[in-house]
């Protein structure tokens, strides 16, 4: 099954109400966001990041980029790095900037920046960049109880 389907597989039955769009093929949180109609504030970046020796996926608001010396602090880490592109799609089944906010789906750690929670809602490519949901950010932070920290410039 495919990463979008497995994660609207997993919103369907938790219930969760979203907003789904179509759109053409994006590679940035900006193109994203002008595709969707939507404010690229509500964008929910999800990261694919190496740790160490573990990987972890980091989701931050697509209007921030990441501090990684606050966040190797957090991660107790000395090095950290973006995943390579074989990494992304070997760990998680997607392109780059396809990565949906759903670690749970995918078997990969999670950590949320305070950035997201500000928002009432998120919107996310959805394991494709030609596919987009909106959904509830409460209904998220609910599903799946991720660690939030600040991380975020």
């Amino acid at each position: 099954m495919s990463v979008f389907n497995r994660v609207k597989v997993f919103l369907d039955k938790n219930k969760i109400s979203y907003e789904y769009k179509e759109h053409r093929a994006v590679r940035t949180s900006e193109e994203a966001a002008l595709a969707r109609g939507e404010d690229i504030r509500i964008g929910a970046k999800a990261l694919l990041l190496k740790a160490d020796d573990k990987f972890v996926l980091v989701v931050l608001s697509a209007a921030k980029k990441i501090n990684s010396k606050v966040l190797k602090r957090i991660l107790s880490v000395k090095k950290l790095r973006f995943a390579t592109f074989d990494e992304v799609k070997e760990k998680t089944g997607c392109d780059p900037g396809g990565v949906p906010p759903f670690a749970n789906i995918l078997g990969i750690d999670l950590l949320v920046d305070k950035s997201v929670v500000e928002n009432e809602y998120m919107a996310f490519n959805a394991g494709e960049r030609t596919k987009s949901l909106k959904i509830k950010t409460q209904d998220y932070l609910k599903l799946l109880k991720p660690r939030i920290e600040a991380f975020s410039v």
